[in-house]
């Protein structure tokens, strides 16, 4: 009797237990990032976006993807070492949550800075953020309507 019962807790244990999910895995759950999670793979940026961080990352969905002409999308995902620097313009080391964005001017990953609004909503270059604080253990994910380009 008392084995069967310290089963069942581990078990329930098991299947109670939230599965921490980093950034890579939290954007492919989302459903609405796929063009970004294969621009991340193939820019081999997976491991890094699996790794400690933290990092905030400002997502482009698929629909802000879908605005880039299909012929210079496929260029930039053919082209490693640009493709790259776009991705990293998207990633601020840290985590910074929606309550805690100041306008101004912040650092990337890429190097170049990506300039805050925070006007009628909360802007990043010239795209919008529309979601905010999508967690992640290793960071967080802003979700922004149109893909920035580095200066």
């Amino acid at each position: 009797m008392k084995k069967t019962l310290i089963a069942s807790l581990i078990a329930f244990g098991a299947l109670t237990s939230a599965h921490a999910k980093d950034i890579v895995d939290t954007a492919v759950a989302a459903g609405s990032f796929k063009t970004l999670v294969t621009a991340i793979q193939a820019a081999g940026l997976v491991d890094t976006l699996k790794g400690k961080g933290p990092f905030t990352v400002f997502a482009p969905t698929d629909a802000a993807f879908a605005k880039v002409p299909k012929a210079d999308l496929d260029a930039l995902l053919k082209d490693k070492a640009k493709l790259t620097a776009v991705l990293t313009y998207h990633v601020v080391p840290g985590k910074v949550m929606a309550a805690d964005v100041k306008a101004g001017k912040v650092k990337t990953v890429q190097g170049s800075e990506l300039t805050i609004g925070t006007m009628g909503g909360v802007t990043v270059d010239n795209a919008k953020v529309t979601a905010t604080d999508i967690t992640a253990d290793n960071g967080v994910i802003h979700v922004i309507d149109t893909v920035v380009m580095p200066k």
